[in-house]
């Protein structure tokens, strides 16, 4: 595959997830000190299919549990909380996400931390594809310019934007 392909791929899943997907599966390996293999186990996704996905060989998760698994895991590598816990905890809030089916993903974000910005996300991000998410957000902008804001940094920026969001607008947090 060409870089140029790559590139837009990339590009791609940033519009669709907030960012590219290699560089949030570096972030949560790191995090959660777990390797590629066991990433793509806990997400239901095989280890060549995960690779593919991170280096922009492919594009989209199409599997709703399998993104709602790599929110989760995202919202609780992105924790700042996630740092000071031990290693058995973690490893017991991974298997948790590995437990999560796709009648449990609306919820996966606020397992794995307890906060509303991430459970919003998941709601979204379940009901929708990025793409239909970007398409709402576009028809909305003239008419309902604050909920085609709340669809772009829900459903489609990264988990810092979102909890930004929340925090701005005066939301409690659940914790």
């Amino acid at each position: 595959m060409d870089e140029q392909t790559v590139r837009r791929n990339r590009e791609q899943q940033a519009r669709w997830y907030g960012e590219a997907v290699g560089d949030t599966v570096r972030r949560v390996l790191a995090a959660l000190d777990l390797t590629q293999g066991q990433l793509a186990a806990v997400m239901g996704l095989s280890a060549p299919m995960l690779s593919q996905l991170a280096s922009g060989q492919r594009v989209k998760i199409a599997n709703p549990a399998v993104l709602g698994r790599l929110q989760a895991l995202t919202a609780l590598s992105d924790d700042s909380q996630t740092a000071g816990l031990s290693r058995t905890e973690i490893a017991r809030r991974v298997e948790q996400v590995r437990a999560l089916d796709a009648s449990t993903v609306l919820t996966s974000a606020s397992l794995a931390t307890g906060r509303g910005a991430e459970a919003a996300q998941a709601v979204l991000r379940a009901v929708a594809s990025p793409a239909e998410l970007g398409r709402a957000a576009d028809l909305l902008d003239t008419e309902c310019p604050a909920v085609a804001v709340v669809l772009r940094v829900y459903g489609l920026g990264n988990s810092q934007s979102a909890r930004d969001h929340w925090a701005g607008h005066g939301l409690a947090e659940d914790r």
